[in-house]
C-alpha cells in the first residue's frame, strides 16, 4: 500500500472547453446583472408628483400661482425651491396688489354742520 492516493476522474480538473467557457460567461453575466439590480434598488428614486389637489380661490392671480407649484412635481429636490420662491414672490405680488386698490372714497367730513361741545352749552 502507498501513502499517496491517485487522483479520481472526479477530483481532477477539468480542461477548458466551449462549453465550460460559456457557462462561466453566463455566470459572470448574471453577476453583473445581479449587481446593477441592487444598485437600483438603492439609487434614489426619481421625481414623482405629489398629486396634492388644488382647489380655485376665484382669484385669477392667485390660481395661477398655485397651479404653478405643479412645476414642482416634475423637478428633483433642488429645483423645488426655485419653483417656491418664484410662487411667494406672486402671492406677495398679488396680495400687494389688493391693499393698493383704491377702495371707495372716504366720506368728506361736513364742517357745516357743526355741534357745540356739551362743556359749552353749560358755562355759568
Amino acid at each position: 500500500m502507498s501513502d499517496t492516493v491517485p487522483e479520481t476522474a472526479a477530483e481532477a480538473p477539468e480542461p477548458p472547453t466551449a462549453a465550460g467557457s460559456g457557462e462561466r460567461e453566463r455566470e459572470q453575466t448574471h453577476g453583473e446583472e445581479c449587481e446593477r439590480e441592487r444598485e437600483q434598488e438603492h439609487a434614489p428614486a426619481g421625481p414623482a408628483p405629489l398629486a396634492v389637489p388644488r382647489a380655485s380661490t376665484g382669484h385669477a392671480e392667485v390660481d395661477a400661482q398655485l397651479e404653478r407649484l405643479a412645476d414642482a412635481d416634475h423637478l428633483a429636490t433642488d429645483g423645488h425651491v426655485e419653483v417656491y420662491e418664484d410662487v411667494h414672490r406672486g402671492l406677495r405680488d398679488a396680495l400687494t396688489a389688493l391693499d393698493a386698490r383704491p377702495g371707495p372714497p372716504a366720506p368728506a367730513p361736513s364742517y357745516d354742520r357743526r355741534t357745540p361741545s356739551p362743556s359749552y352749552g353749560s358755562r355759568s
